[in-house]
């Protein structure tokens, strides 16, 4: 809808329309919006199968942040044992994972119906798996310094403020702790695409609260959720402002589309707490 990409709604399914869209209420929508998807089947909801979590007990493994292509393994600290926090990581795709490698795992997600995933997956495999629902534009109902791995796939276009989220990782993770993040480069909501071609059709930042009229913003909301642009300087930036040290990053493309055909829109970040 007006020329936007739909980041994650790949298969093109619109969820139930909502019957009141209140701006206040973005990550309610969102909410439900994620809730919809796992009923369609949407590809960041499959949980991984039974085989592919046998492999990760064996030491064969890999997850992802964007799209395609998988976290280096370097990235990560050592899994037996450490406490991590998969943070809008719902869906039972990488926490299962690194339940196999022997970690401590707590997932906070916005969708029910995420978790419930989990949850299945987790009774499948029959291990234990710490679950909240959370808005993560909230104070995160964790302690300071609770966690050695924050795992954050490409989600917070779903929020308005992601400063508030990288100051929020910076205090949940121990010193020395690690923050592997994933998120979409703006350009993305600059460019609409028909079939054959890219077009500008959006300025940024992409903010449907701030910049969009109420019938626009029910459109848009109505058909891919509540989404956001957030700048090179917020993503990147905003992490070292939290206190992070950079330490890795790395481009990806979609899996599909016009852009991908031309350029990589995603980007994946290690970040360490000094």
């Amino acid at each position: 809808p007006g020329g936007r990409i739909c980041l994650h709604n790949f298969n093109g399914r619109r969820p139930e329309r909502m019957s009141t869209m209140e701006k206040s209420e973005y990550t309610a929508i969102n909410s439900r919006t994620w809730d919809g998807w796992v009923q369609e089947g949407n590809p960041w909801t499959v949980p991984v199968s039974h085989e592919a979590f046998l492999r990760a007990r064996h030491g064969e493994w890999d997850v992802v942040l964007t799209p395609k292509k998988p976290v280096p393994k370097e990235w990560f600290p050592a899994l037996q044992g450490a406490r991590v926090l998969g943070l809008a990581s719902g869906g039972g795709q990488q926490c299962p994972i690194f339940s196999a490698l022997g970690a401590s795992v707590t997932v906070f997600d916005n969708s029910q119906r995420q978790l419930d995933s989990e949850a299945a997956v987790a009774s499948r495999e029959g291990y234990a798996i710490r679950m909240i629902k959370g808005d993560m534009t909230k104070r995160l109902p964790f302690d300071d310094e609770s966690f050695d791995l924050i795992f954050h796939p490409v989600s917070n276009c779903y929020i308005q403020d992601v400063l508030h989220v990288w100051r929020e990782a910076f205090r949940v993770l121990r010193h020395g702790g690690v923050l592997l993040a994933g998120f979409a480069n703006p350009v993305l909501y600059a460019l609409g695409e028909d079939e054959h071609e890219l077009e500008l059709t959006n300025r940024l930042p992409y903010d449907p609260i701030k910049n969009f009229t109420q019938q626009e913003f029910e459109r848009e909301a109505g058909s891919s959720g509540v989404q956001f642009s957030h700048s090179l300087e917020t993503q990147i930036g905003g992490q070292i402002e939290a206190g992070f040290r950079l330490g890795g990053l790395y481009e990806d493309y979609d899996t599909e589309g016009v852009i991908a055909r031309y350029m990589p829109t995603f980007i994946a970040t290690k970040a360490v707490r000094e």
